[in-house]
């Protein structure tokens, strides 16, 4: 015991007043384990059942990141202390320096805030396939900071979480099993309006992706500059594939729009000239 206590107690460095000791170095290192071990044990107790929805484990996954976050700060502390550094004494001191730092890290400051409103308030989770800035994007990791999702192009892309926070998102994740998409296209004026309409629909039809027992419906929109537009609405249990799925069906009218002689006029301008005077 003796020699334990003289390893504990020797002292590794000193400076004035303030000495660092292995037993000091120990603790740290026993307080990193801990906390460790700890945050292991919570997360196979969490994620122990492996037959959840996506949903079940996007809240599981939101509450394990808060958890995980408040350990870290308290062992933060602990290890400061086991240092000699008084946790109190150094945040009233460093008050002044602490408004300058925010000021000047103010964005960062705010995508930390906007994650833990992510992370409490659940409204958004992993897995979930979101559009933001006319981008479809499957969320894969939710974190203090940023947050990490896969977009259509299989390209992991790193999101700050104040952009999700502060802007207008679709969550598609939140719909029904069901959702519905569209797909816009003008022809010519001599075409026949309802033989577009039945064109349309019977394309839409023809996806294997498209459910054929909802309402498959083509409307006549606007009369443009230079087409008669129209849209095509349809529904899909396919989310993240949507792009490719609308690009087949545009495949298809193409296709048949050829084969039925019907035109995709190109934009025009007529210009009259008066003669002068």
């Amino acid at each position: 015991m003796n020699l334990l206590k003289t390893i504990l107690e020797f002292e590794l460095f000193s400076f004035e007043e303030y000495s660092l000791k292995v037993g000091a170095l120990c603790l740290v290192l026993l307080v990193y384990l801990v906390t460790k071990v700890a945050l292991w044990l919570l997360k196979k107790s969490l994620f122990r059942n492996k037959s959840v929805d996506e949903f079940s484990k996007g809240n599981t996954y939101s509450l394990f990141q808060i958890i995980k976050y408040i350990i870290w700060v308290i062992s933060f502390g602990f290890i400061l202390e086991a240092f000699g550094i008084k946790v109190t004494i150094l945040i009233a001191g460093s008050a002044a320096l602490l408004v300058g730092v925010g000021l000047g890290l103010q964005q960062t400051f705010n995508d930390v805030i906007s994650g833990i409103i992510l992370l409490s308030e659940r409204s958004i989770r992993v897995s979930d396939v979101l559009e933001i800035d006319g981008d479809i994007v499957k969320i894969q990791e939710i974190g203090l900071r940023t947050s990490k999702g896969l977009n259509t192009d299989d390209i992991s892309i790193i999101i700050p979480n104040s952009l999700i926070t502060t802007n207008k998102v679709i969550n598609w994740s939140h719909q029904t099993h069901l959702n519905r998409f569209r797909v816009n296209v003008g022809v010519s004026y001599e075409s026949d309006v309802e033989f577009v309409i039945k064109i349309l629909e019977e394309s839409a039809k023809e996806h294997p992706d498209v459910d054929s027992q909802k309402n498959i419906e083509a409307r006549l929109v606007s009369f443009g500059d230079s087409s008669l537009n129209f849209q095509v609405l349809f529904y899909s249990s396919t989310i993240f594939g949507s792009d490719r799925m609308k690009s087949d069906i545009r495949r298809v009218i193409r296709r048949k729009f050829i084969e039925n002689d019907i035109s995709i006029p190109f934009p025009q301008m007529d210009i009259h000239m008066k003669p002068s005077k």
